[in-house]
């Protein structure tokens, strides 16, 4: 995971694509920051420094390159080695607040250099603790006017003796995050022009050999009827063609600067053709080539860096663009045109998905086999099929993540367009060691996942298989407006199979109108069953079985339909099988394929799970897509200072980190409005008796001893204390059973009885904080029946997460027991995630039990462990 800048440079996109990077200036950068003030044109010394003094600009760059501090720092932008921006705040007197200034090299104005800096700068600023920056400009100074304006801040502006003051809030806020997410796209859409669409394309390391990886590569390109010019690089060749095409023995031997380079050369050779491809003027590269050490995979990187070239790879298949008829991978067949995007890190499960693909008719637009991701990622080829119109669904296989809060936002904006769908890599132990994951015992990899994909909008299946099911579905048919699904049969039996695999996959079986009811019984045989499923039965005629179709789909009770056919003598129902205006999904018992897509655009399926899974996966798509996105809540009472000073304490004393004392844990909740039951600390007996004296019994003491984290089990947990000498009769066993480890009794009232849920936080290395709801008490990790969002929630999330695990229906209440303040326990999951967010030294945090009672939840017992950790901005536009 990339941190917060802090002094390691960042590579970031300009308005039309060009990188740069983005930096701390220090005392090694004054004679760079001196020549750029100097070079600077009179209007624009005149509007940086309301005068024309070039003098000043030593005095400006020794000011700007001093050591950093609290209220100090600066940040510069280079291009290929040239300072071609400073940004810098200095403080103004006020707490919280410095001011910024900002100049950008003549050649450089309008291409968002001074708007990159800012994000950048006003990240650092906050990380740092400041709320806002100021800032004078002259009136007259319309470009930096400018950069505040499209900023996304709320800027406040005023003028006062012909200076305009700005201020401009630190808040990020949804308003600005999508200003900086539009601004991302833009740059990043441009900078993958010459990798998607290249003009022309030479593949380095091609071969004469068929059956080699350089020679498919070049005849996949050749014949595939690719319009630009192509070129091969082969010393051993140079001078002749290459199957068709002009070969050459070096880069710097070809006629032009191509806009893509394929390399496809052994790993050891891998960063000299890319520094050599850079070097002649290539923008992007593909390489295919595997088996990179570490140094390998550095210098490769560093070389597109120092020459701006976007890199997909190493380790991958290769890329595809049916609209420009480029096929630059070594797969066996190629693409067909069609609607959907591809992006896959493995490139054999992109052959797969492929070749399905295109046998059901939906065809590829794009397919990019990231690989190992060094730097083009799933992200970019959202932000690319967002900006598009061929793509209309998505397909993603995704095994790790660089940025998951970027890449869930991004995937709920693009998912609010086309479709996305993705399987779910790395459920199981092998797989997940296999994907090299690395999550909490609690947060496994299947629940961070589930809760990224959820929250992102992303139709996730559980394998390939569902995944195609759910995408020949998605590509073909209407989304439904609700669960409720019509099943027309010609088998009684086969329609009630369907009938229950609607219901396992979430969805309902409505009765049908009783109007309806009555047209379809007039339209079949006299035998036939008008209810829902509706046995047509096997006598059926194909008319008659599309008009039963067309009837129960007109019926406002319905939202799709799922027809099922068993072939039989009597007639061939297959041709009834048409679109219906509603959504539908076809069985066709016995079919060869899986999912097959018929004349009518309908998908069939062989077996009637599949069908209803694949409507589920449709509804929920649709379900999420029309809910409209919800910031997190503004929560009141929260004391992010206090929490912070609490934290910031221990970490003093134990700088390696460790498990919070009871006291400072019940406090670090209150700081955030969470609801602990009465306590109080007691280092002795006698002051545990007063505490329970002064809390009102029955109480429970609970013994703090270093190392022992679970208090049931090693027996630091008295419940029940009704009175003084209960209590002190407690205090002396817990004292005989520890001894000198006992540091002193938490002594808590007891609380009433309700449904116990467990609700925590996890710093995943990945996935940042992660909310963790279920099952609560003693049996909590023996039932593992848990569900997972990422924080900070939304009400929305809250909601979802409580529903989620199958306890959940305990809070609903039945006959024995009432039911539980679910809207409290909403709160206090907010609560809880803001906190974890906010904090992201608190590496694991459990309420467990709390208690859900019908008039409130309490928090009955609570652990913080705590650990050093940096801060990271998953928004600040930058490069992989």
């Amino acid at each position: 995971m990339t941190e917060q800048l802090s002094g390691a440079r960042a590579f970031a996109l300009l308005t039309d694509g060009v990188q740069v990077e983005i930096g701390r200036l220090g005392a090694a950068d004054v004679d760079a920051v001196r020549e750029l003030h100097e070079g600077l044109c009179e209007e624009s010394l005149y509007l940086r420094f309301f005068g024309l003094n070039r003098a000043m600009a030593g005095e400006v760059a020794r000011r700007v390159c001093r050591v950093d501090g609290a209220d100090h720092a600066a940040l510069g932008a280079w291009l290929h080695g040239d300072l071609i921006g400073v940004a810098e705040y200095e403080p103004t007197g006020v707490p919280g607040e410095a001011e910024v200034a900002m100049a950008v090299a003549d050649r450089m104005h309008h291409r968002g250099v001074g708007t990159l800096l800012l994000e950048h700068l006003g990240s650092l600023a906050r990380a740092g603790g400041l709320v806002a920056f100021r800032a004078d400009t002259l009136p007259e100074n319309s470009a930096m006017l400018r950069v505040f304006a499209d900023a996304g801040m709320a800027v406040r502006q005023r003028t006062s003796g012909g200076v305009v003051e700005l201020t401009v809030p630190l808040v990020c806020d949804e308003g600005y995050l999508d200003a900086v997410a539009e601004r991302e796209r833009q740059a990043d859409v441009a900078s993958l022009e010459p990798l998607l669409r290249p003009r022309s394309i030479v593949v380095v390391g091609a071969s004469r050999e068929r059956g080699t990886v350089g020679a498919e590569l070049l005849c996949n390109i050749v014949s595939g009827g690719y319009r630009g010019a192509v070129y091969a690089v082969n010393p051993h060749r140079a001078g002749a063609e290459l199957h068709g095409v002009p070969c050459v023995a070096t880069i710097a031997d070809l006629p032009e600067a191509p806009d893509l380079a394929v390399i496809a050369v052994p790993a050891p050779s891998v960063p000299g053709v890319a520094a050599a491809c850079g070097r002649f003027g290539v923008c992007a590269l593909v390489v295919i080539s595997s088996g990179l050490s570490a140094e390998q995979g550095r210098g490769l990187l560093a070389a597109c860096r120092e020459y701006g070239m976007r890199l997909v790879g190493p380790n991958c298949l290769g890329i595809a663009n049916t609209g420009i008829r480029l096929d630059a991978t070594f797969g066996a067949r190629r693409a067909a045109p069609g609607s959907a995007g591809v992006a896959v890190q493995s490139g054999g499960v992109g052959i797969a998905l492929v070749e399905e693909l295109s046998r059901l008719g939906i065809g590829v637009s794009t397919l990019v086999s990231v690989g190992d991701k060094y730097d083009v990622s799933v992200n970019d080829m959202l932000m690319w099929w967002e900006s598009e119109e061929t793509t209309r669904l998505g397909v993603l296989h995704v095994e790790s993540f660089g940025n998951p809060r970027k890449f869930a936002r991004t995937a709920r904006r693009v998912a609010a367009k086309v479709p996305l769908l993705t399987v779910l890599a790395g459920r199981s132990a092998p797989g997940t060691r296999a994907a090299a994951s690395h999550t909490a015992a609690a947060a496994t990899p299947e629940l961070t996942r589930r809760a990224l994909f959820e929250q992102a909008g992303i139709v996730a299946t559980d394998d390939l298989g569902g995944l195609v099911d759910a995408a020949a579905l998605l590509a073909t048919q209407p989304l439904p407006a609700g669960p409720r699904v019509a099943v027309v049969s010609n088998a009684g039996g086969a329609g009630v199979l369907a009938a229950d695999a609607c219901a396992d996959a979430g969805l309902t079986v409505p009765v049908l109108d009783e109007a309806t009811r009555r047209v379809v019984a007039r339209v079949l045989p006299s035998c036939a069953a008008a209810g829902n499923p509706v046995d047509t039965t096997a006598a059926v005629s194909a008319e008659a079985f599309r008009e039963a179709i067309d009837l129960v789909a007109a019926d406002d009770a319905v939202d799709a339909v799922l027809a099922l056919v068993v072939p039989t003598a009597l007639g061939d129902l297959r041709g009834a099988l048409r679109e219906c205006g509603k959504p539908m999904a076809a069985v066709v018992l016995g079919q060869a394929e899986t999912v097959t897509i018929n004349d009518g655009a309908v998908p069939c399926y062989a077996y009637p799970e599949n069908a209803a899974r694949a409507l589920a996966h449709a509804w929920r798509y649709a379900r999420g897509r029309d809910l409209p996105h919800e910031p997190p809540p503004t929560l009141p009472g929260l004391r992010p200072d206090e929490a912070a000073g609490i934290i910031g304490g221990f970490l003093a004393g134990e700088p390696d980190g460790g498990w919070l004392p009871p006291a400072q844990t019940y406090r670090l909740l209150e700081s955030y409005g969470l609801p602990v039951a009465p306590w109080r600390w007691a280092p002795t007996a006698d002051e545990a008796v007063a505490a329970a004296r002064d809390l009102g019994v029955p109480v429970a003491l609970k013994a703090h001893v270093p190392g022992v984290v679970h208090k049931s089990a090693a027996g630091a947990l008295e419940l029940g204390l009704d009175g003084e000498e209960a209590v002190r009769a407690a205090s002396r066993r817990l004292s005989e059973r520890f001894g000198a480890g006992l540091e002193g009794m938490l002594v808590q009232v007891m609380a009433g009885q309700g449904v116990e849920v467990l609700c925590g936080a996890v710093q995943d290395e990945v996935f940042a904080a992660v909310v963790i709801f279920g099952a609560g008490g003693v049996d909590a990790d023996a039932l593992a029946d848990r569900a997972a969002r990422l924080a900070p929630l939304t009400a929305r999330d809250a909601d979802e997460l409580i529903h989620a695990p199958r306890s959940s229906a305990l809070l609903r209440g039945h006959p024995a027991r009432p039911a539980g303040d679910v809207d409290r326990l909403r709160e206090v999951l907010l609560r809880l995630s803001r906190l974890a967010a906010d904090h992201p030294e608190i590496t694991e945090l459990d309420l467990n039990p709390t208690i859900v009672r019908p008039d409130g939840v309490v928090v009955v017992d609570a652990r913080v462990r705590l650990a050093p950790r940096r801060g990271w901005d998953p928004y600040l536009r930058r490069l992989r």
